[in-house]
């Protein structure tokens, strides 16, 4: 069956699709499904050649390659990228230049386009989107990238068919429809045991698959569960099963006979179907199974041919939308996308992709499958709500494909309809009704929760429709979009009043009703709301239209709720007005107004576009009822106060949610600001008295006002606190009210001005609270708006990235800002005082100068000067002067007095821009000034003022009294002035004058008794310092004469020149005194004193113990086992090392014990009673100090130094003298230990004896991970090594830092080292002598050969500092025993000149490239005679000087700890002694024979290692990031990869696919990573996240902030913004120093303590 040999047959075939058919029922069973494991490799192998070469053979009509090769080179390539998005890949949107936020760009062509310089956003794909780059209507400007600009010489225009020859289309059409029916057919075919007709294989097999679905009920436990007991397989097979179900959507879990498969598939379900509905299974007979596949197969092969030619890409599209026999939607592109929800999720992901790249990239036929799309709309949702599947995996997901292109929204909107489709179907999937129609969600069902969320998705798609607003209307387009509208005021109809409360009195509620759904509605028609204006605004007809089918819609609503209310008739300040009762705290109230707020914001739509002025007659203005309007956002407001108040605290925690988000940014756009808005279109429209009063009862204070002797005080009869207290928080509250209505002029329409003027005002009134960094500041604005905020100017930034306010807005400041809540608001008033105390001015806070109104809403000026409000104003005044009663408060008389401001500068505003003639309206003053009539004759609202200025209780508001008082002054010398021109303007200046005089002189006294209070402060404190001296006397006397003899024992110590050089190893040592060897020191558990001798009671360092791989030269190293493993000579290039740090807090050993038994027993405890990891673990020692909590797991014995004989140099033998007496005491030692020898005395107490012994096996146990042994012999070793490694990594932390060597450690490092040297010189007394003698002569022979020791090793292998180290530590056990008077000093100072040399000489080997094994020797002293001619030799000599120095540094700093002699003032001098006797010792016999052949050297100094380079650009990681592939699980892609800080690896992490097992755990990769890598310490940045990542050890890790900032300074984890995100070098450091601190489990360890959310994260599954 050769391709060659069938095409042929089917180009003379009469029946095409026969052929073809009994083709494939031949093929496909015979290679697909012959086995239990689907999709080996040799499958796709034998498909492409039997199966897929002759399609290409037949639609060629010769050799494939050659025919698509000349398809593709006719063919003009896309200007549509169309690159379909993977998961996790990374998108770039630009804010300036994009159409709407959907509109996206792949890597490739953002970086060849415009927008790069552009602010764009950064985001990482869900997957399945794709890249609309050449799509002209997505840009407002750049289009194209580069690689997809158009040539302008081809006439794109003409049709791609053009170039194909007849025969070839014929072909291709045929066999496209042949190909694409079988698919579809297959993918939709439901019956399990037989095929389409045609497909019947020749010979049918008798096996079948039970095939398991994905659902997105059940979770991955349960799956595996199941599975496990189904088909009875392992933990990894059930594990790599649901993954595959997970990606694919199906996987075949049992292949073989019927009754087999089935028997699995009864237990599945009857697993399954316990809670929820069973897992979907279906038994297929396997040549279903193996068509299925192969019809995916076929999807790809047409998505893939496609790509050869626009030409052939069209012919799909023709053949997958023509009609079929049936008629209306018997397309095969509507059959497949009315089966969507029957498919599983694999097969919907590829006819997605192929529909992506045929129909949506031409746009003819685009055009074409909207259509057919809309048309099936209502279907698709339908089907969509009942599936269960994400909506990623749903047709339904390609709206945004479709609707975000404004021409094709506006065509479906004509002629589809689809804005009513759109709302009508929402609207039939939302039934629940109460009487009167409004929708119910009280007790939801699961379900019907689940089918809610579902439901929403159909508002994302009318946001998308409306997303972008049309420039020109057509008739058209006009009749529909109202429709719409229509059919969108239903629903808000529905929503208008639905959740009503009703106040509880008595007792608490007793169920919180439901109240979320109700607002997730109303938070995702927000935007749909917004837009709908916006749309309406565009066009004068519309707006016209819409205003008046709004109205009718809420007098409609209106007409259901008045029936039980009666008139009644307010009277007060000589006005009336008839209203109705109603009482807010009484009745049924509802939050919800979707309907008023829409016609609020239509209605200033009409001031703004001015359609108001220009066709009154076609506005049924005249017809509006004001009071009808403000009612009900009225008492919505009236229900905000009350809440307020405290009237409503039985109603539970819902109503307070609810009148937080109705508030909240996220709402107040179309809630809170639209009833404000509403309030002032009625009262625009209403006599200021008339509504005054209707507000006073609402808000239930009318009787409060209206009284006769309201300024009497009524609350005589009234004695009940809380009633009192209530009605001060309303008046309080109505006052503000009044506040917002006269002074919210901040929306285009309301005031004169712009909507830049309105962000402006948001951004001052937030920064006034304190500086913001940016996403604070966006946050806190509304979401629509903040797409443009970006372009206003940021006051400076700070380091931190904060915005800081302007002083010139300072002025702009309204404390009754609409939008502060009221803990926002006394922040900012303290804030703002505070900035006026400091520039010296006086604290008042006037009101803002405010724009004017516009014509529509000018009246509202009045309610200023009406009657009702100065009565008000009176009133209130009244009771601050004789505040003897209970019901005044002082936040009230602010309001009162900020409402007096606000009238003076209106007036005071109308009299500047007032031209001569006419006559200013607005005369506050006059009305301020005018004492009450005849019977009560009450004062004036002036004269109040002026008693109230002299009040000694009202301190606070002196000021702002003050302020009204000038301005009245200024404003009549302005009205004088007016009136008649030519009078001298004396008289007003020397009243401002007098006013002025006053107001300093009141400033200065203010600062005078300032001063004098700090002073008599000051004295009280130094009172108290001296009398604290006196008492403590002693205590000072003591560290004063301390410090003199410190200063006079160092002058005794230089007689001469000799002896001032500070020697701190060898015979001429500096010797410590008598006072510095006494040591004294603080417990602080028991805060006890105590002295540290040898003999006393020991006292201990907190210590924290790890092994660590920070100066690892070579991580490939596998770990040792620590059974086995000798670690007496530790390799040069450092693998593994043990640090021991400590916080350096001293406590008695003793009362450690106790407290660490205390832990132990809390933690018993606690695991009784609840199991969460704590940040600590004490199984294995671990505690936290009592002091400071740091993490420590043992602890370190202090000290004393040791006493040493003093014998001169003179006397001390030279170096192969000492050589040889030791070489005999080795002897010696060896023959002593065929007998047994006594041991000497022990100097330490038995408590110091215990703690050596603790921290000598706890450093062994972290080591070496092995079980704590005391006699082990290898734990003094292991303490010796941490000594090493400890110095060694501090030295290069210094050098690092270019810190000097001495002086610059904290003294908690200073005390940490200086313990673990004289630790490792004691710690030979606690273990058996012999050990540690063999250990001594065993490290000895490294250096000097001896026949008794075998296998020593190489030199090269050696790093010498530990052998140092550890030959200084363990010679006292040698000396000990020893007679013959040599000191421990000059051993000290031969065993360090041995040990540097060797080390230059390994310096010599590892720098000097062409030895070779042969004449290492000769070489070497060629190098040597070299040295001393430094000419030519200057870089060997070089080499040796930097290789040795971080040696002889680490010697310094050991020796310096060891001995406790002061720091040397340089360090340099040792090094020219060397140099003399390096020609000597070269040729001394003993080196030569530790020459061996040299292995892979390490070459020194070695370099500090760093973390790994990251890149500048965030996005290049992403990038890296989303083609990273899981390494198990073949080609999947990672769902988060997660980069190694410290080795560059890339790790599959948090995911079943990658977990290993380790000691006995399944662990994630970045657990099992950090202990190849970082010895259980780990660094891991987590890319898609944008998180640094701490781990150590299994259960313990934290989130560090990332190294990269955007250009705010801000991080972003979890990449919500998506700002441009750029490495920041300084935090980078940080991250590194704390890694080469070995400080990273310290770090998790304070983020546990402070953060308990931590503890519980199960860090080993990352």
């Amino acid at each position: 069956c050769s391709q060659s040999f069938v095409a042929p047959k089917w180009l003379q075939a009469i029946d095409l699709p026969k052929e073809v058919y009994q083709h494939l029922a031949r093929y496909v069973p015979k290679i697909y499904c012959l086995g239990p494991n689907l999709n080996p490799q040799s499958e796709d192998l034998l498909a492409q050649l039997l199966l897929q070469a002759p399609l290409e053979w037949y639609l060629c009509g010769e050799e494939p390659s050659l025919g698509l090769a000349k398809l593709e080179q006719s063919n003009q390539p896309s200007q549509l990228c169309g690159h379909v998005f993977k998961v996790g890949e990374p998108t770039y949107s630009c804010r300036e230049c994009a159409a709407d936020p959907t509109c996206v760009l792949c890597m490739q062509c953002f970086l060849g386009s415009v927008h790069k310089e552009h602010r764009y956003r950064m985001t990482t794909s869900g997957g399945g989107g794709f890249c609309d780059c050449g799509d002209t209507e997505a840009w407002k400007k750049g289009p194209y990238c580069q690689k997809h600009e158009p040539n302008i010489s081809d006439s794109s225009q003409e049709d791609p068919l053009a170039n194909l020859s007849a025969d070839m289309i014929a072909r291709t059409y045929n066999i496209f429809s042949i190909i694409l029916k079988y698919a579809v057919d297959m993918l939709t075919w439901d019956k399990e045991d037989e095929l389409p007709q045609g497909l019947e294989p020749p010979e049918r097999g008798d096996t079948y698959y039970c095939m398991l679905f994905n659902d997105e009920v059940h979770t991955y436990e349960q799956v595996i569960y199941t599975l496990q007991k189904a088909v009875n397989c392992t933990q990894k097979e059930a594990v790599s099963f649901a993954t595959t179900v997970d990606r694919d959507g199906r996987k075949s879990v049992r292949y073989g006979d019927f009754q087999f498969c089935e028997q699995a598939k009864s237990v599945i379900v009857r697993n399954t179907s316990r809670q929820t509905k069973p897992l979907r299974v279906q038994v297929m007979h396997s040549s279903v199974v193996a068509h299925q596949c192969f019809a995916l197969k076929a999807l790809n092969w047409l998505g893939q041919i496609i790509r050869y030619s626009d030409a052939l890409r069209r012919i799909l599209c023709q053949v997958g939308l023509q009609k079929g026999p049936e008629g209306e939607n018997s397309s095969l592109v509507d059959t497949l996308m009315l089966c969507d929800s029957k498919m599983w999720k694999g097969a919907r992901n590829i006819y997605h992709q192929l529909f992506m790249s045929s129909l949506l990239m031409d746009l003819k036929y685009k055009k074409q499958f909207a259509i057919q799309f809309a048309k099936n709309y209502e279907r698709l949702q339908s089907d969509y709500v009942k599936d269960d599947h994400d909506r990623e995996f749903s047709i339904t997901d390609l709206s945004v494909q479709i609707f975000t292109v404004p021409s094709l929204a506006r065509m479906l909107i004509t002629e589809e309809n689809l804005m009513t489709t759109i709302i009508r179907t929402f609207l039939d999937h939302l039934r629940h009704r109460d009487l009167q129609g409004r929708f119910q969600f009280e007790r939801y069902t699961a379900q019907q929760a689940f089918k809610f969320r579902r439901v929403q998705s159909l508002i994302g798609d009318l946001k998308y429709v409306l997303i972008s607003c049309p420039t020109e209307w057509t008739d058209k387009l006009r009749e529909k979009f109202l429709e719409g509208l229509d059919a969108f005021l239903e629903l808000l109809k529905c929503m208008q009043g639905m959740d009503p409360v009703v106040r509880q009195v008595g007792q608490h509620i007793e169920m919180e009703p439901e109240w979320e759904a109700a607002f997730t509605l109303q938070m995702k028609l927000t935007h749909i709301i917004s837009m709908m204006q916006e749309w309406c605004a565009s066009d004068e007809r519309v707006l016209i239209e819409a205003y008046k089918k709004c109205l009718t819609a809420l007098t409609h609503c209106h007409s259901g709720f008045t029936d039980g209310e009666q008139p009644i008739t307010l009277s007060m300040c000589g006005h009336s007005v008839d209203t109705i009762r109603y009482c807010v705290s009484q009745e049924k109230v509802s939050i919800h107004l979707p309907v008023s707020r829409l016609l609020a914001g239509l209605h200033v739509l009409l001031s703004k576009t001015e359609v108001a002025y220009r066709f009154p007659e076609q506005l049924p203005l005249s017809e509006l009822s004001p009071p009808m309007l403000i009612e009900h956002p009225l008492r919505c407001l009236v229900l905000c106060a009350q809440v307020h108040a405290g009237m409503w605290r039985r109603n539970g925690f819902s109503l307070v949610n609810q009148i937080y988000y109705y508030h909240n940014v996220k709402c107040r756009v179309e809630m809170f600001d639209k009833d404000l808005m509403m309030l002032q279109a009625g009262a625009s429209m209403m006599d200021p008295n008339h509504f005054l009063m209707i507000v006073l009862s609402r808000f239930e204070l009318f009787h409060i006002f209206s009284s006769a002797d309201c300024r009497k005080r009524y609350n005589r009869e009234n004695a009940n606190k809380d009633v009192v207290q209530q009605n001060s928080t309303l008046i309080e509250e109505m006052l503000h009210l009044i506040i917002m209505v006269v002074g919210e002029r901040f929306a285009p329409g309301i005031g004169q001005v712009e909507n830049c003027d309105e962000l402006k005002r948001e951004i001052v009134h937030q920064l006034c609270i304190r500086p913001m960094a940016h996403s604070e500041l966006v946050k806190a604005l509304p979401e629509n708006v903040s797409r443009i905020s970006y372009a206003h100017t940021k006051p400076g930034v700070t380091g931190r990235g904060l915005y800081e306010l302007r002083p010139e807005c300072a002025k702009q400041f309204n404390l009754y800002f609409h939008h502060y809540s009221r803990a926002d608001q006394s922040k900012a008033e303290e804030a703002q005082r505070k900035l006026k105390r400091q520039n010296g001015e006086d604290s008042a806070l006037p009101p803002p100068v405010l724009p004017p109104f516009c014509q529509l809403f000018a009246s509202l000026v009045n309610i200023l000067q009406c009657d009702v409000l100065l009565g008000m104003l009176g009133a209130v005044l009244q009771w601050a002067v004789e505040p003897s009663g209970g019901h005044w408060s002082e936040s009230m008389l602010q309001r009162v007095l900020h409402l007096i401001g606000m009238a003076l500068l209106e007036e005071q505003q109308q009299l500047e821009s007032n031209s001569e003639d006419n006559e200013v309206t607005f005369n506050f003053t006059l009305k301020i000034s005018r004492p009450g009539e005849a019977p009560s004759n009450t004062p004036s609202i002036l004269a109040l003022l002026e008693t109230l200025q002299n009040a000694p209780h009202l301190e606070v508001h002196k000021d702002m009294i003050r302020w009204i008082l000038k301005m009245v002054v200024s404003i009549k010398t302005m009205r004088e002035r007016t009136a008649a021109a030519p009078s001298p303007e004396g008289a007003g200046h020397c009243q401002e004058q007098t006013v002025r005089d006053k107001d300093k002189a009141e400033r200065k006294r203010k600062a005078e008794m300032a001063r004098l209070r700090r002073e008599k402060i000051m004295a009280q404190m130094s009172e108290m310092q001296r009398h604290f001296i006196n008492e403590n006397k002693e205590l000072f006397q003591q560290s004063l004469e301390e410090l003199d003899a410190s200063t006079s024992a160092s002058q005794e110590h230089s007689p001469s020149s000799w002896d001032s050089a500070l020697v701190c190893v060898g015979p001429r040592r500096w010797r410590a005194g008598g006072s510095e060897r006494r040591q004294v020191v603080t417990c602080i558990l028991c805060q006890e004193e105590q002295e540290i001798r040898p003999d006393g009671r020991a006292m201990v360092l907190a210590a924290f113990v790890q092994r660590s791989t920070v100066m690892s030269k070579n991580r490939r190293r596998p770990p040792h086992n620590p059974e086995s493993y000798d670690p007496l000579f530790m390799h040069p290039d450092l693998s593994f090392g043990t640090h021991t740090g400590s916080c350096g807090h001293i406590m008695h050993s003793h009362c450690w014990q106790r407290y660490f038994e205390a832990v132990q027993a809390k933690e018993q405890r606690r695991q009784q009673r609840l199991r969460v990891h704590t940040s600590y673990d004490v199984e294995n020692g671990e505690f936290l100090c009592p002091l400071c909590e740091c993490l420590s797991n043992t602890v370190i014995p202090l000290l004393p130094l040791t006493k040493t004989s003093c014998r001169y140099f003179s006397e001390q033998p030279g170096l192969s003298l000492w050589l040889n007496t030791t070489s005999q005491q080795i002897k010696a030692l060896h023959s002593a230990q065929r007998k047994a020898k006594p041991t000497s005395k022990n100097p330490y107490s038995s408590s110091i004896k215990e703690m050596l012994t603790t921290f000598g096996t706890a450093t062994y146990k972290v080591g070496l991970k092995v079980h704590p042994n005391e006699q082990d012999p290898r734990v003094p070793i292991m303490c010796w090594g941490s000594c090493a490694y400890t110095i060694q990594s501090i030295e290069r932390l210094l050098v690092d830092e270019e810190k000097p060597l001495f002086g610059s450690l904290p003294c908690r490092q200073d005390d940490c080292l200086r313990s673990l040297a004289r630790f490792g010189s004691a710690c030979w007394s606690v273990s058996s002598l012999s050990t540690v003698q063999s250990h001594f002569v065993r490290l000895l022979s490294a250096l000097v050969p001896d026949p008794q020791v075998e296998n020593s090793p190489c030199i090269v292998d050696v790093d010498m500092f530990h052998l140092l180290v550890s030959l200084v530590l363990s010679y006292p056990a040698l000396h000990c025993q020893d007679s013959s008077g040599l000191s421990v000093d000059a051993a000290q100072l031969h065993l360090l000149h041995l040990v540097t040399v060797a080390h230059v000489v390994q310096i010599l080997l590892s720098s000097v490239p062409e030895l070779s094994s042969g004449n290492a020797t000769i070489l070497l002293h060629k190098a040597c005679f070299s040295l001393r001619e430094v000419s030519s030799g200057w870089h060997l000599w070089r080499c040796v000087k930097t290789g040795i120095l971080p040696f002889l540094r680490g010697a310094a700093l050991f020796f310096h700890h060891l001995n406790g002699v002061p720091a040397p003032p340089e360090l340099q001098g040792n090094l020219i002694f060397f140099c003399h006797m390096l020609a000597e010792w070269c040729s001394h016999p003993v080196v030569h024979q530790c020459l061996q052949t040299p292995k892979t050297l390490i070459s020194y100094p070695r370099e500090s290692n760093r973390l790994i380079e990251l890149p500048e650009d965030y996005s290049a990681l992403i990038n890296q990031a989303s083609s990273f592939t899981c390494p198990k699980s073949g080609g999947d892609k990672s769902r988060a990869p997660t980069l190694c800080l410290v080795c560059g690896t890339m790790l599959c992490s948090q995911s079943y696919c990658c977990q290993t097992e380790l000691e006995g755990e399944d662990v994630g990769a970045c657990t099992a990573h950090t202990f190849a890598c970082g010895a259980g310490v780990g660094i891991f940045l987590r890319v898609r996240e944008s998180q640094v990542l701490f781990l150590a050890g299994k259960t313990k890790g934290c989130f560090y902030a990332p190294p990269y900032l955007d250009d705010y300074g801000e991080t972003d984890q979890g990449l919500r913004r998506g700002n441009p995100l750029h490495l920041c070098r300084e935090r980078y450091r940080k991250i590194q120093k704390l890694w080469r601190q070995h400080s990273i489990t310290e770090e998790i360890g304070h983020a546990q303590e402070a953060n308990q959310t931590l503890v519980g994260i199960d860090w080993q599954h990352l």
